[in-house]
């Protein structure tokens, strides 16, 4: 029976972890993100949540811009890492052995393991309780097409998607798992 109570109830497990990468100057950092979501399709409009004391939230502000990339399962290792270390301690590209290329038209990098990647550039900054909300302008696109079926969305028997649970488990989204499927 459904219980009510006082206290903060977090329910927002399985979800799809993003990896948000930002660099200014000479500086860059990788960050995992449970918080984040499409806010527009035309234009196209991405947003993430990124608490102020994280190294990437000062990158991403002096930057303007940032970066959406979202790696197969067995790539999980990056999520964990990336969510565990900080960026004040030194490279975590290095640290992690994450490949990554420069985007192209914003200052960000994107990890060469990632299925599909998003470069934003910053449109608007809002805080909200202990985190501030990222709205970024989708610039540019990036899509392994080997990993997509003709729909346009990720083919399980090619790709196994790392659903976060918490405390560094994860429930692989493939082939295996049980689609439901309803009548149109």
């Amino acid at each position: 029976m459904l219980k009510s109570t006082d206290q903060t109830v977090m329910h927002s497990y399985p979800g799809l972890v993003a990896l948000i990468t930002a660099k200014h100057e000479h500086t860059q950092n990788i960050m995992a993100a449970g918080w984040h979501s499409y806010i527009s399709f035309d234009p196209p409009i991405y947003g993430v949540a990124v608490a102020e004391e994280r190294f990437t939230h000062h990158l991403m502000k002096a930057s303007g811009s940032f970066a959406v990339n979202f790696v197969p399962a067995e790539f999980a290792a990056y999520i964990d890492g990336a969510g565990k270390h900080t960026g004040k301690d030194g490279d975590k590209f290095k640290a992690l052995g994450i490949g990554w290329k420069p985007a192209e038209t914003v200052d960000a990098p994107i990890l060469k393991e990632a299925y599909a990647a998003y470069e934003c550039s910053i449109i608007d900054i809002n805080r909200y309780g202990d985190h501030d909300w990222f709205v970024g302008k989708m610039t540019r696109f990036h899509r392994d097409d080997s990993k997509f079926g003709p729909d346009r969305l990720p083919d399980f028997e090619r790709i196994k998607l790392p659903l976060y649970l918490g405390r560094s488990q994860y429930l692989i989204a493939d082939e295996s798992t049980s689609i439901l499927k309803l009548k149109k």
